[in-house]
């Protein structure tokens, strides 16, 4: 459904069952403010999308936008902004959008949050911020997610978008090691406080995970590029091909004087695989690497494209979590006949969001619960060709409280499978952190970091992200950046230096 475009950029608010609002979805629900459950987002079929990499929800109308946002019941003290990890005013951006004003919500988010239009789709905000949702104690609590990617889509697609007016410069400069979410939300903050920020980033694109993790179908990819040229219009200098730890160090970077504060936000971006048989075999693949050829690489857009991967018949995907749902309909997308997730929990235990469970179960991938692989099978030429499993059952939880897997004896199986691809998480690539002197790393190989600070044990060091907490989500990422980035402007600010500069 096409976006409804206004010339004033403001709609009605909606009164009353008698507003005529021009669409015969949304006129056939019943004032928002009324009813109990959401406003449902149009889709692609699930047949037609399961073969192309189409963003698969369509987006609301300006009508369905506004029929949603008058659910909030703006409550005194509004929990949701509480379950935002960058704080977002929420009811206040509602408000705006309930009266039509979808510019200004837009620019509301802003406030705290430089990605909307990323957060708005790819966020689980079922488990964050309508998770607090008042109405959602007894209904469907308000959709605020959608209402975000509406708002921000909105204000992109009718050349709305405004540049905040900016602090002056403070004559600081701060690096930033990575130009993922977490990197670019601290950029995005420091450098509206008066800081000159240089963000430099390992790939050709920037983005992060954004760019190379998250298929087309999910986040397009010139929604990144739009969020991340926001950053570059408000004065944030970007320079790719710039791998610290290897063609600069995180020391050359503050010892030359050019750089008051570092903040590291590479991810963790080192491929965990189950160890077992077979690995080396041809069509066994990582799910970094499958992923960062499809959609970074754009192997999906062959032949105008023409990076290689195995375009296997019948897929298996190792893992259960978001990763691997990615994987798994990326796989059907580019021509896969079947495609099975293998987990070795049940589906209770699936840690993937429930609509991408949904989603991918909508589109034809299967699922091998309580299986466990133990073996990978190649033919003469060292291509993978099957892959023999163990059956499992639940035992006693573990220490991430879900009940652990434990082996069925005698009852391995083999599974057909021309390409596996394993989504069993990642740790932290050692390339930085193995090349900077004075920082203290976990047992797994991740940064130490203060999580109320972002510092670490190296003095003039922030990070925070995956390479802090290990992987999680893109929200999770930004608001270690929103704290990071308050405590080097608070270090910075109370320091000699920005004391001095103060007084001149």
């Amino acid at each position: 459904m096409k976006k409804i475009k206004s010339a004033n950029h403001k709609l009605k608010p909606l009164q009353s069952t008698s507003d005529s609002i021009g669409d015969p979805v949304a006129t056939s629900l019943k004032p928002a403010s009324k009813r109990n459950s959401r406003t449902p987002m149009p889709e692609q079929d699930a047949k037609i999308r399961a073969r192309n990499f189409l963003e698969v929800p369509l987006g609301y109308t300006a009508e369905m936008a506004q029929l949603e946002a008058s659910r909030c019941l703006n409550c005194k003290r509004p929990a949701c902004v509480s379950g935002c990890p960058v704080n977002v005013n929420i009811p206040a951006f509602l408000t705006l959008m309930k009266t039509g004003d979808f510019a200004a919500a837009a620019r509301k988010i802003k406030e705290t949050n430089a990605l909307p239009a990323v957060c708005g789709r790819v966020c689980p905000q079922e488990s964050q911020c309508e998770s607090k949702c008042v109405l959602g104690v007894r209904f469907e609590p308000v959709a605020i997610g959608r209402c975000e990617r509406f708002a921000a889509d909105y204000e992109r697609e009718n050349n709305l978008t405004q540049i905040p007016e900016k602090k002056s410069p403070n004559g600081k400069h701060i690096a930033v090691v990575g130009a993922g979410p977490s990197g670019l939300t601290v950029a995005g903050d420091l450098v509206m406080l008066g800081y000159e920020v240089t963000i430099f980033e390992a790939f050709h694109k920037a983005g992060g995970v954004l760019m190379y993790g998250i298929p087309e179908f999910r986040l397009p990819k010139i929604i990144v590029e739009n969020e991340v040229n926001y950053l570059i219009k408000l004065g944030v200098k970007i320079e790719l091909n710039q791998v610290i730890g290897k063609t600069i160090t995180v020391d050359e970077l503050l010892n030359d004087d050019k750089f008051d504060a570092v903040y590291i936000g590479v991810g963790a971006g080192l491929p965990m695989f189950l160890g077992i048989e077979g690995e080396d075999l041809s069509g066994v693949y990582s799910a970094n690497e499958y992923l960062t050829r499809s959609n970074l690489m754009k192997a999906y857009d062959f032949p105008n494209n023409d990076t290689p991967i195995v375009r296997g018949k019948n897929v298996s995907v190792i893992g259960g979590g978001n990763v691997a749902m990615d994987a798994a309909r990326s796989a059907m997308r580019l021509g896969a006949d079947t495609v099975k997730i293998v987990y070795r929990r049940s589906r209770a235990e699936l840690p993937a969001r429930t609509e991408e469970i949904h989603h991918a179960e909508e589109e034809g991938v299967e699922f091998l619960f309580l299986t466990n692989p133990i073996k990978y099978i190649g033919d003469d030429k060292g291509r993978i060709k099957s892959m023999l499993c163990n059956k499992m059952e639940l035992g006693d939880p573990d220490a991430s409280g879900r009940r652990r897997p434990v082996t069925i004896p005698n009852s391995e199986f083999e599974v057909e499978t021309d390409c596996v691809i394993v989504a069993a998480g990642a740790l932290a690539n050692p390339l930085l952190t193995k090349n900077t002197t004075g920082l203290e790393l976990n047992k797994w190989g991740y940064i130490i970091a203060d999580e109320t600070t972002g510092k670490t044990t190296k003095p003039k060091v922030w990070a925070g992200g995956d390479i802090v907490t290990g992987a999680a989500t893109v929200i999770l990422a930004m608001g270690a950046g929103k704290i990071a980035a308050k405590n080097i402007h608070e270090e910075l600010s109370n320091s000699e230096f920005g004391i001095r500069n103060a007084e001149l």
